[in-house]
């Protein structure tokens, strides 16, 4: 019986986890309703969620938003530019829907686009969290890794729609949406490309506040085969 409760058990360990992963994702939550704030609310999920993946201490809430505020200008900007291609992406899907005379190879070439974006969107917060760049060459190595780690990116892909999966079909899922539904699924993508960043990294750093909001590295600069 003692041995459950000791603080370095594998169940008390598993127990801190849940538990920071619960407090990370409201605190997410609550960073995104303003929804201009969104960028910078994952950016500051996934710089927190690396440090978890790699078993590196860290105090959940004042990391968040150091990052936070620290990425939160390019964060911003690149959050927007996304945001307005969803926007035009429904727009047109509105309008394809009530088309019968729209071309087929538009369609395929609209969806084509749209997974694209979606590729883009699983790494572009991670990359910026961890790698200090522009805003095009954050974006440019986002998709660099995407395309690079791809049956990954595609097991990210399907991880971030469970949760609104688990709505649609289980409606008593919803508290456990709202408790886990954006850290979680961030998690598990941060295991994945946990290994994909350490490639570029240029050596064995533990994801500091120093690191990520200091110095960090230029991607295109330090790798030739990003630019």
């Amino acid at each position: 019986m003692g041995k459950l409760f000791n603080i370095d058990s594998p169940v008390m360990r598993f127990l801190g986890k849940v538990a920071d992963l619960m407090i990370l994702n409201l605190v997410t939550l609550v960073c995104c309703i303003p929804i201009v704030t969104i960028g910078a609310s994952l950016t500051a999920m996934h710089y927190v969620l690396l440090k978890m993946v790699r078993d590196q201490e860290s105090y959940i809430v004042r990391s968040f938003f150091k990052s936070f505020k620290a990425n939160f200008k390019q964060a911003t900007v690149i959050w927007l530019m996304i945001l307005l291609v969803l926007v035009i992406f429904a727009v047109d899907l509105r309008i394809i829907n009530s088309s019968a005379d729209f071309p087929q190879i538009l369609k395929v070439m609209l969806y084509a686009l749209f997974m694209v974006t979606y590729m883009v969107l699983c790494y572009v917060f991670p990359v910026l969290s961890r790698f200090d760049n522009t805003v095009i060459k954050t974006l440019k190595n986002a998709l660099f890794m995407a395309i690079l780690s791809f049956p990954k990116t595609v097991l990210m892909m399907v991880v971030y729609l469970l949760p609104l999966a688990a709505l649609y079909f289980v409606i008593a899922a919803a508290p456990l949406v709202f408790l886990f539904g954006i850290s979680l699924p961030a998690y598990v993508s941060a295991m994945l490309y946990n290994g994909t960043f350490k490639r570029f990294e240029p050596e064995e750093e533990p994801v500091t506040d120093r690191f990520e909001l200091g110095g960090g590295i230029d991607m295109e600069e330090d790798q030739g085969g990003l630019k």
